[in-house]
């Protein structure tokens, strides 16, 4: 018990308690589902969501569309499978130069989402891109906040492969690009 004329910040406690708990990780954000129903799969129905969503964006701003390439699919399958096995979400370590690929990534709840919902995450940093040279076109200061829209909007990008691939608990989407974009110093169009 306090003496007396002294409080004790109980939530202040709990919160400091809490804090002390934190592993550091981006908070696990769980939107409602309109139903319990697993999301539509499959390599078709995701090639098409992926490239004409992708296309449709680009066209809207006058650029040319992407084409599909199974290569950069593969190489998107191959570490979408590594994350899964590994639970480890982050960017694959690529050389500088020749051969390296643009990467966007997502994950989610198994079955969850659907692939124009994923695509519509990226899509929506839309809200946050300026297009000035990377690494400043985000207009909240931080290039993450945009960086998957300017990938998908980036000009000299030609080509594109998606993959996604499932743990016991979550998906984890990978998308490769060539050539890639946000190239420091350039603009995305």
């Amino acid at each position: 018990m306090p003496a007396k004329g002294h409080r004790v910040a109980y939530p202040f406690l709990l919160a400091l308690a809490l804090a002390a708990c934190d592993h550091g990780g981006p908070p696990r954000i769980v939107e409602p589902r309109l139903t319990d129903a697993p999301a539509p799969r499959g390599a078709a129905l995701l090639r098409d969501t992926m490239l004409d969503g992708q296309n449709a964006e680009r066209a809207r701003l006058g650029l040319p569309p992407l084409a599909w390439d199974e290569d950069l699919a593969a190489a998107a399958r191959g570490y979408a499978g590594e994350m899964a096995r590994t639970g480890r979400f982050a960017h694959a370590e690529q050389p500088q130069g020749p051969g390296r690929q643009g990467e966007n990534l997502w994950t989610g709840t198994r079955a969850a989402y659907r692939y124009d919902e994923m695509l519509g995450h990226w899509l929506a940093e839309r809200r946050f891109y300026v297009d000035l040279p990377t690494p400043g076109f985000s207009i909240t200061g931080r290039w993450q906040d945009a960086s998957h829209y300017s990938q998908i909007v980036w000009r000299a990008t030609q080509r594109v492969g998606c993959a996604m691939v499932s743990n016991h608990g979550n998906d984890f989407l990978a998308c490769r690009y060539l050539p890639p974009g946000n190239v420091v110093g350039q603009t995305a169009y």
